[in-house]
């Protein structure tokens, strides 16, 4: 890791609305990126279609928490284009040993075929990456995601860029502007990722979805 690039730099880089990217896997130099449009994952707006439903309710896949949170940065890595080189890899995992940043994986069996990770701040989830190695198991992934969010007092999703995949679920894209002014809410309270006695059942996240969407 670099000697000037260290977690704290980070969290006070999240802070004041950046975030590092690197240009490919070999390239050991990590940029700072403040997009004029940012994705957002409105907690209130996220869509779960009958499709996705469906495949929740019957798919017996097992969804937990930080058990494999390297894992899951590797297999976000693992494609043939990637801004996680070792400097990024090694300072989210720092960053997860000091419980501010958190994966969701998604299981079958003894198998990790879906997930994502990101970072948390005040009330704010910076969504850093996901991967899915079976249909679906991304947007599940995001389904239980936000219902956690939610339940532990998080105001903010930050999604960074918007994608097709991210809009198809109530994605949007806002400005630096604005960006900037809702980031300063969610950092002005706190939340939890682990919140007490929050014990989803998949009936419950789909219901809830339904409910605020």
């Amino acid at each position: 890791m670099s000697a000037e690039l260290t977690p704290e730099l980070l969290l006070r880089a999240y802070a004041i609305g950046i975030f590092p990217m690197a240009s490919s896997r070999d390239d050991p130099e990590v940029g700072w990126v403040d997009p004029p449009l940012r994705g957002v994952l409105p907690l209130d707006g996220f869509h779960i279609s009958r499709s996705l439903a469906r495949r929740m309710r019957r798919c017996g896949w097992q969804v937990r928490i930080d058990t494999a949170f390297e894992p899951v940065v590797e297999a976000c890595a693992d494609r043939s284009e990637t801004w996680i080189n070792p400097t990024i890899f090694a300072l989210y995992a720092a960053l997860h040993r000091m419980g501010h940043a958190h994966s969701l994986e998604v299981w079958e069996g003894e198998a990790l075929v879906g997930g994502v990770y990101g970072v948390t701040l005040g009330r704010a989830f910076f969504g850093e990456s996901m991967f899915s190695r079976r249909t679906d198991a991304s947007k599940l992934a995001l389904a239980w995601l936000v219902d956690r969010l939610r339940a532990g007092g998080f105001v903010l999703f930050d999604t960074q860029f918007l994608t097709d995949h991210l809009a198809s679920l109530g994605g949007i894209e806002i400005g630096r502007s604005e960006y900037h002014a809702r980031l300063a809410e969610a950092l002005a309270g706190s939340a939890s990722f682990t919140p007490r006695g929050y014990c989803p059942e998949v009936s419950g996240v789909i219901q809830r979805s339904t409910q605020t969407s």
